[in-house]
C-alpha cells in the first residue's frame, strides 16, 4: 500500500532530528518504549528505546530515529560508503539545492562529491549527514 517509515539507530538522538528539522521535516511525536511487546516485536530482551517519528512537509515520507539505551545498539560504519550493501542512503527533494547543502554543512554534514546535474531533470548532491547518514537531495529542474 504504502511505505510508512524508514528506522535508523542513532547515537545522538537529539542531534539528529534538529538535523532533519532543519531539512524540512516536521516531527509527529517522541516517546520511550519497552516491556515485553516491544522485547516480542523486535526479538530483543530488554528494550529502552528513545523514538522521534519525522514526516516530510507532504506528508508522504516518514523516518523513525531510534536511540536504545538497553540492549545497546550494536555495529555500524559511520564512514561506510555509498556501494556499501544495505541501506546506503534516503532521498529528499528539495526547493533549493545550494541554499540546503550550505545549511546542512553549517550543521556538520560534509559533500560526498560534486554537485551534478542529471539530463534536464535534476540537479543532485550527496552529504554524508549525523551519525554517516547519506542523503541524495534533488532538486528539479523546469
Amino acid at each position: 500500500m504504502r511505505l510508512e517509515n524508514v528506522g535508523i539507530v542513532v547515537d545522538d538522538l537529539d542531534a539528529t532530528v534538529e538535523f532533519f528539522v532543519a531539512l524540512g521535516l516536521n516531527v509527529v511525536g517522541r516517546t520511550e518504549v519497552g516491556g515485553d511487546w516491544v522485547d516480542r516485536v523486535v526479538g530483543l530482551d530488554g528494550v529502552r528505546c528513545d523514538i522521534c517519528v519525522l514526516r516530510t512537509a507532504d506528508g508522504d515520507g516518514g523516518l523513525e530515529l531510534m536511540r536504545f539505551h538497553s540492549p545497546a545498539a550494536v555495529g555500524g560504519d559511520a564512514a561506510a560508503p555509498p556501494n556499501t550493501r544495505g541501506l546506503r542512503r534516503l532521498a529528499f527533494a528539495v526547493d533549493d539545492l545550494d541554499a540546503t547543502i550550505a545549511d546542512a554543512q553549517a550543521r556538520g554534514a560534509t559533500l560526498l562529491g560534486d554537485v551534478v546535474q542529471y539530463e534536464d531533470a535534476y540537479r543532485l548532491g550527496y552529504l554524508r549527514g549525523p551519525e554517516g547518514l547519506i542523503l541524495m537531495l534533488a532538486e528539479r529542474l523546469g
